[in-house]
């Protein structure tokens, strides 16, 4: 599979399931790192996928430090409104993980200061917002790094 979308404690079911249909759509795999805000039998969650979920490869884990543990060797970018690279400046790679936070808080400010250098963003064109929708976030990064992959 070409990306790997992470979303760490993801809060809102429709946004959860709209991803997972994306990442299906986009033969990436999907990542869900617990405690969620939702169950996963939550309806909401099943509306927004349909019946895609069950097609979907996806990985469950108990916690962030799991996560690491079993995928400390792979290469990441990590998106928060507080990076300063750009998202079209990822360097996108097969395999590489891309980690979103929570939509409430992003991610935890201790994954932002540790992997400052790997850490961007999508620009925002007014100041009247402070970030985009969490779906919308992954869509535009898987699809760019999908673009950049398929020019290589």
């Amino acid at each position: 599979m070409p990306l790997n979308i992470v979303l760490v404690e993801p809060e809102i079911p429709n946004n959860t399931g709209n991803i997972g249909r994306l990442a299906l759509g986009s033969g990436s795999h999907l990542h869900l790192v617990k405690p969620f805000g939702f169950e996963i039998s939550d309806a909401r969650l099943k509306r927004a996928g349909l019946d895609y979920w069950k097609h979907l490869s996806i990985t469950y884990y108990d916690n962030i430090d799991e996560f690491f543990k079993i995928n400390h060797d792979k290469k990441m970018a990590f998106m928060s409104s507080h990076g300063k690279k750009k998202h079209w400046d990822i360097p996108f790679k097969d395999d590489l993980f891309l980690v979103f936070g929570k939509e409430s808080v992003g991610l935890p400010k201790w994954i932002n200061e540790t992997y400052a250098n790997q850490l961007y963003k999508i620009p925002l064109y007014s100041e009247h917002i402070r970030s985009l929708n969490l779906a919308n976030a992954v869509s535009i990064t898987v699809y760019e790094g999908l673009s950049q992959l398929r020019l290589k």
